[in-house]
Parts: C-alpha cells; structure tokens; sequence
C-alpha cells in the first residue's frame, strides 16, 4: 500500500519537533502494512490515529489524520494530540475553562491549517513588501515552550493561539511599529506570562473588596481564561486583545476604558482579514496599510508627523 505526505504536511511536522519527522515516517510504514490502523474522526471519510511520543525522542504525543483508499493512503493532517485534550494540571480549578472548547483531532487540524495559511500569506507579503516588518518577527516556539505557558497561567491554550506561537513567538517591532492592524504586536510569550500573572494579582485585589460591595458594583478587572495576545505597541501595554479561551473570541483590554470593537473576531478571522487588506488594500474596511520605506505602517494609529512619509498601497 503506497502511503503519501503531502509537503504542507511534511513542513507541519517539521515545526513540531526534531523527531516528529521520522515518527511520521514510522507511522507511514505501519499504514503500509496496516491501512485500517486508525478509527473514524468526525471528518468524513478521515481516520485518526494516534503516536505515543514517548517511543520518540522530541517527538509529542501525535493525533494523525488519514484517508484509505483502495490503492494508497494520504495523510491529511498531524497535530499534537495535547491540542484536542484538556490541561492535565489545571483540573479541580472551576475557573479554568479552556477545555471546555475541546474538540475532535481532525477538526482542530482545520483550525492549524487555517492558521498556518492565514500567516503564511501575511509573511509572504512582508517578506515582499515590507522586509523590515518581516525580520522583526520572532521564530516560531516549541511545543514545550507552549505548554510552560499554559502550566503557568493554568489554562489551556487554544488550539488556534498554540498553532499561531508555533509558527512565530512574538514580533519586536519594526521601527517602534508593530505589523499588526492598528499597528499593534504579538506579545512574546514572556509578556503574555507577566501581563498575565499582573491582571491576576490586580483581579484578586479586586476580589477582596468586592466582598464588601453590592454585586453591580463588583469590578472585574480580569478574567482567569483571557489570555493577553496582542498589544497596542512592541513596548506599550496600554491596550490590547485577549483571547478568551472559554469562548474562542478576541476581547479588548485597555486602561482607557475604550468601549469594545463591535467585531467578533477569532485568531482565524483576524488573521485572514489581516491578509485580505493587505493583498486586496483598496477593499479594507477597518484599517488602511501603507509603507514608510521598508516597514508596513497602518495609518489609524501613525504619528501626524510621519504622515507625509506614509505611502499608501493603493497609490
């Protein structure tokens, strides 16, 4: 039986560990041997199975998509199998809701690609485009490093944020701007940990007075599954967007008391309208991209000074 790794395949794999590569290939000659290895998923006509990472070295436990047929099998998807199971160590801690969002292997491995596409065609655009913006993004974490952030904050990270640090762990900025709408940046995952463990210990404070307040009067400064994702500037938290792991939705935070976007935005969403502006920018609704030399600058947050530096893209 002829088993074939697509090469978006092949270069997911490569990304999740050194030795995710060969236990794929173990993989493939077992289905050679043995095509109805694995057990119907929730996609049609795809089968999971699963790879103990402890036969492997730097290799995480492994959720496989496939399909059969009569002469050959593809494989579809891999993805590690701790994307589609609840933290281990958070459990007995009511408020640490992110695995209620656990979902079937095959149809979080959607959610990866989904992801995977909606960045790839953002950096290609800045590697074009605006090659500074591009350089000042950082690499791509481990699967380890992920999991250390999500043991410190006690939540589970969503799938679509673990695939995102995966493919790259913060951006630095590229001349004070961010490459993100607004300008804004990706956290990196130390800022995520202590912006974090700051909103918490401000939460529990708030908790200790609320106890002596009306309930309309309580204050919520933040929640434990609000996972701080994007700040207003590679330097400045003033504002920024949360992913709230219990809902799947992107929220804003700010010291401003700015009312909330009316959007309802996911990482999947955000991503690919991202991309859609910057391919497509006289057709942008919320933000308008342009350049200052070498770096990709959104003019709803350029300083008035730069203005006449700022080229806009339709031009």
């Amino acid at each position: 039986m002829n088993v074939e790794i697509p090469p978006h395949v092949r270069e997911t794999a490569s990304q999740l560990g050194d030795g995710v590569p060969y236990a794929l290939k173990v993989l493939a000659g077992r289905l050679a041997d043995d095509p109805d290895l694995g057990e119907p998923s929730s996609l049609p006509g795809v089968l999971n199975v699963m790879i103990d990472g402890d036969l492997f070295e730097d290799c995480p436990a492994l959720a496989v998509g496939y399909i059969r047929e009569s002469d050959r099998v593809e494989i579809r998807f891999v993805t590690p199998a701790s994307f589609a199971q609840p933290a281990t160590d958070t459990a007995g801690k009511p408020e640490q809701q992110g695995h209620e969002r656990a979902v079937d292997p095959g149809v979080e491995a959607v959610t990866v690609r989904e992801v995977a596409d909606a960045w790839r065609r953002i950096t290609g655009w800045l590697q074009t485009h605006a090659p500074d913006s591009h350089s000042a993004l950082r690499a791509g974490t481990s699967s380890a490093a992920v999991a250390a952030v999500e043991g410190e904050l006690g939540v589970r990270i969503p799938v679509e944020l673990r695939a995102l640090w995966l493919l790259t762990a913060g951006d630095d900025g590229a001349h004070g701007w961010g490459c993100l709408p607004g300008n804004q940046a990706l956290m990196t995952l130390d800022a995520v940990r202590a912006f974090y463990r700051m909103k918490m210990e401000a939460q529990a404070s708030e908790d200790a007075l609320d106890s002596g307040r009306p309930e309309e009067e309580r204050i919520t400064v933040w929640k434990a599954t609000w996972i701080p994702v994007v700040a207003l500037g590679p330097s400045d938290d003033s504002s920024g967007l949360y992913l709230d792991a219990a809902t799947g939705y992107l929220g804003r935070w700010s010291r401003y008391n700015e009312a909330p976007g009316e959007e309802r935005d996911t990482v999947v969403t955000y991503l690919e309208e991202m991309a859609d502006m910057l391919e497509a920018p006289a057709l942008a609704a919320r933000d308008r991209p342009g350049l200052i030399g070498g770096t990709l600058v959104w003019l709803s947050s350029i300083d008035p000074v730069q203005e006449t530096r700022w080229r806009s893209l339709t031009d």
